[in-house]
């Protein structure tokens, strides 16, 4: 075959190969950037950011971490804050980010509070599942490994999301947040998030368990609080904590008989870089590390170790996003 006739059959290759992947949708951004994108259902209309990790390759899966950011804030802000993309980039995984609409919330609060929000297939949780579609659609995802993380409003939506979602997410943090239906109303919302909620954990428990269809589940959780949170009151991380030990009950076997321990099976003590202190208390089950409950000394409503050029950081604690992580990487389907 002569020169010009291998570069014609080259060319001819290439655009084959081209409207292949356009045909199947699998056309990847450049690795290491933004996509921005929007999502809408019956429930409503939000916009997204995606983060494409360096080493991206259409057709290898990779984990997928969703980021929820929390109130007064927006994605660029919570990856900002969280440094999440540089951890993306170094340990390879996607991240989405769902952003909330200041015309559903004035002050970009995920509506956690509400009962349209609190239930499978309704509302603000049916458009974050329904973007987490939307990217398994479009980019390689290993569905085994699908994680959620979130700071205030956007860690109480998480809670949200693992209890009536526990097929779809592997493991989630709480971070600065409460536990599922915390509250039921906006007043509510506000006592709680004052002095703690005015429902049991362990009656939550059952609830959260029940959103998923009462599935033979178990559903890993890390819960991250600070000591001095003025806005979220750090018994609302102990009621994160306990409602998800008994949602854990329930889901291992169907029954709530304890099979799931309450106690922690260690409490280790810590000293950031920065010098806060901090407890872990950790919860395992068959030897796995189910719940994870991790509180530190000072820390006010804030993102531990995070970017202080951002709201919401603390740069002295520990690291947070590497501690999300840590936990995300033990927990596969």
């Amino acid at each position: 075959m002569s020169v010009t006739r291998k570069v014609q059959a080259m060319a001819r290759m290439a655009v084959a190969v081209c409207a292949l992947f356009s045909a199947l949708g699998a056309t990847p951004a450049r690795a290491g950037e933004w996509v921005h994108g929007v999502y809408s259902n019956i429930w409503g209309t939000r916009s997204f950011q995606l983060w494409v990790p360096t080493g991206y390759q259409p057709g290898e899966p990779l984990p997928l971490v969703v980021g929820l950011h929390g109130c007064l804030q927006n994605p660029d802000q919570f990856a900002g804050l969280s440094r999440l993309n540089a951890k993306a980039d170094a340990e390879r995984f996607l991240v989405l980010y769902p952003n909330q609409a200041m015309y559903a919330n004035g002050t970009q609060c995920w509506n956690f509070m509400f009962s349209s929000n609190q239930e499978r297939g309704i509302g603000e949780p049916s458009l974050i599942v329904g973007m987490v579609d939307w990217v398994k659609g479009h980019y390689a995802v290993d569905s085994r490994r699908v994680y959620l993380g979130g700071v205030s409003a956007g860690a109480v939506m998480t809670s949200v999301l693992m209890a009536c979602y526990s097929d779809v997410f592997t493991a989630g943090m709480v971070g600065a947040g409460a536990m599922y239906k915390a509250a039921t109303t906006a007043s509510g919302s506000l006592y709680a998030m004052t002095f703690g909620s005015i429902y049991s954990p362990d009656d939550r428990g059952y609830d959260a368990w029940a959103c998923s269809g009462k599935a033979r589940r178990k559903v890993p959780v890390l819960v991250v609080h600070g000591t001095s949170d003025d806005v979220v009151n750090p018994v609302n991380g102990q009621q994160a904590a306990r409602q998800f030990l008994q949602t854990n009950d329930y889901g291992d076997d169907g029954s709530n008989n304890n099979s799931v321990s309450n106690t922690p099976a260690r409490t280790t003590s810590g000293v950031s870089a920065g010098g806060r202190k901090y407890t872990v208390r950790d919860y395992v089950s068959n030897g796995v590390l189910l719940v994870q409950h991790i509180e530190i000394q000072g820390m006010g409503h804030a993102w531990p170790g995070g970017d202080g050029a951002f709201p919401f950081a603390d740069p002295a604690g520990p690291d947070g996003t590497t501690i999300m992580w840590d936990f995300f990487k033990q927990h596969s389907r």
